[in-house]
């Protein structure tokens, strides 16, 4: 029953996500409960060592609550270590977890379930929303169990010395841990549910600001993006500013009702004293246990104070990865046909919200051993089409086909390893030159990788760094020229085994001569049984390829 209703909502559903580590879970709330009751007996054992010793009885008689002091002062000690170095290990395993949860629902939504999503924006995603879910374990799922235990386990000691002393306290526990933590959340809520937001607009400018800082500087925009990332980041630090003003609100109650606490089982403990049915010596002790229980209740304001901020980074991070895949495997792939073409048979395609049809009826066939070179305007559908040719998308109508089989019987993975793209704005990854080639044959080994780069022509340049193949390329290739981003863009599905070979835009970036010998090394590739499709506004030389085909009007027309 309890699983069915936190499956209601986002954030028990991030809970339920990582039910593998309750184990974990369990350990740190035993220990979270063992920490405080060493806390409630050590003030419990000093107040009535105080009171006791007040007395100047013979020291023999003191050992025992000495000893006490002593045990739950050093077991306070061990267990908090323990509870924290447990309970923040769980923590960073369950955001592990999340992180591979939600980058593992990521991979089927791209490129057409991403579509007009930001990068900034999934990126605060991923790092910041999912960081924000630490608060669910560390503060909102074990301290209310370690409450509950702990206040049980107060009133019932203090019923056994004074029952009025129990009633008194568990008045008090109740109201702490219900109304203190309501009271922190209805100061919180506002400020909480909208700082990830706030979060992921600042994020955003952040990232267009780094990212296109040479061209906002260009145009003399500067002042206009500086003061709209301040104006984001002044919403977020107000906001901020609101959950630190209820995490000391939190703080404070938390202090005012320990202290009243005492006050009242003290004053509830007075006429006992006087009656004579309690001994004064347990009076203090019975003051300072009243105290000490709430080191349990005072955690759940805090929670209340962020449980909104965490319920909005859940329902931010599901907003994503609970998109419907437009690409689904088929239940039963069929193989991979091993020969025969890649066809397209009357395929229509737009996109939702477009301005109409990009392909209209389109018919293709681009057979093993043939190099094809496509042309067109931009914004045609030339990119389109290699996204549909590798099922990064499906067609609105008719059918692809490779080898016969409609690519929607294939499985994904292994119609990629055989119909390969290599993209116009193709990403270089912070690393080496090798690591990056791999990427297109991961098994690779490093002659195999030079090859490749040298069927593309890299092979003077590669020779002329100190380093090789194992020279860094900077982040997103900051530190290579947009023609060698191409080439090894290229070099990666040159290093597949994949039967077709798609360049999108293969020559942007390069001067006529890189240009002319670039397209050369990708036609050659049809000697050795590829069929090629390469997309451009440019042909050096059209006599290089066995057809040129314009897209214009949905439709393919030979040139």
């Amino acid at each position: 029953m309890i699983a069915a209703r936190l499956e209601r909502t986002p954030l028990g559903r991030a809970a339920l996500a990582t039910r593998n580590r309750w184990k974990l879970f369990t350990i740190s709330v035993l220990l979270g409960t063992g920490t405080v009751l060493a806390a409630v007996g050590l003030l419990t054992a000093s107040g009535y060592l105080i009171s006791r010793a007040a007395e100047r009885p013979e020291i023999l008689s003191l050992t025992v609550a000495i000893v006490g002091v002593r045990f739950f002062g050093v077991s306070r000690a061990l267990l908090r270590y323990g509870e924290r170095l447990t309970s923040h290990d769980l923590a960073f395993r369950t955001l592990t977890d999340l992180r591979g949860r939600f980058f593992e629902r990521l991979i089927p939504l791209v490129p057409a379930g991403l579509d007009g999503s930001r990068r900034a924006d999934l990126m605060s995603r991923f790092v910041g929303d999912v960081d924000r879910l630490q608060d669910l374990y560390l503060r909102a799922l074990s301290p209310p169990l370690v409450a509950i235990f702990c206040s049980v386990f107060c009133v019932a000691l203090a019923s056994i010395i004074l029952p009025v002393a129990g009633l008194v306290l568990a008045v008090m526990l109740l109201l702490g841990g219900l109304a203190a933590p309501a009271l922190t959340r209805w100061a919180a809520r506002t400020a909480g549910r909208r700082q990830s937001r706030a979060r992921g607009l600042l994020a955003m400018d952040l990232h267009e600001i780094a990212v296109g800082g040479a061209e906002i500087a260009v145009a003399g925009r500067e002042s206009d993006w500086l003061e709209r990332s301040r104006e984001d980041d002044r919403h977020l630090v107000s906001l901020q500013r609101r959950d630190a003003m209820s995490g000391g609100l939190a703080e404070g109650l938390g202090t005012l009702l320990a202290v009243g606490a005492a006050v009242a089982v003290t004053a509830a403990s007075i006429p006992a004293v006087h009656s004579g049915e309690l001994n004064g010596v347990l009076l203090a002790a019975l003051a300072l246990l009243a105290m000490a229980s709430f080191e349990a209740i005072t955690p759940l304001s805090q929670a209340a104070a962020v449980i909104d901020a965490t319920d909005e980074a859940a329902e931010r991070i599901e907003e994503v990865s609970e998109r419907p895949v437009p690409i689904l495997n088929p239940e039963h792939p069929r193989p991979v046909p091993a020969g025969g073409p890649i066809r397209l048979d009357g395929v229509s395609f737009a996109y939702p919200g477009g301005d109409g049809l990009l392909l209209r009826d389109a018919d293709l066939e681009i057979r093993p051993g043939e190099a094809v070179a496509l042309t067109g305007p931009s914004g045609i559908g030339k990119s389109t089409l290699s996204e549909l040719l590798v099922r990064f998308r499906d067609p609105d109508r008719g059918r692809i086909t490779l080898g016969g089989a409609d690519i929607r019987d294939l499985d994904q993975e292994e119609l990629r390893e055989a119909v390969r793209l290599a993209p116009q704005d193709a990403y270089m990854f912070n690393t080496t030159i090798a690591e990056n080639v791999k990427l297109g044959r991961p098994e690779a080994d490093r002659e195999r990788i030079v090859e490749a780069l040298a069927e593309v022509g890299l092979e003077d340049w590669i020779n002329s760094l100190p380093d090789g193949i194992d020279s860094l390329v900077g982040e997103d290739g900051s530190m290579i020229s947009g023609g060698q981003r191409q080439r090894i863009a290229a070099a990666r599905v040159f290093l597949s085994r994949a039967r077709f070979l798609i360049f999108d835009e293969p020559t942007a970036h390069l001067d006529p001569d890189g240009a002319a010998a670039l397209e050369s090394h990708l036609v050659d590739r049809r000697d050795q049984g590829c069929g090629i499709l390469v997309i451009t506004h440019t042909i050096t030389d059209p006599q290089a390829f066995d057809r040129v085909l314009e897209l214009r009007d949905g439709t393919f027309r030979e040139v």
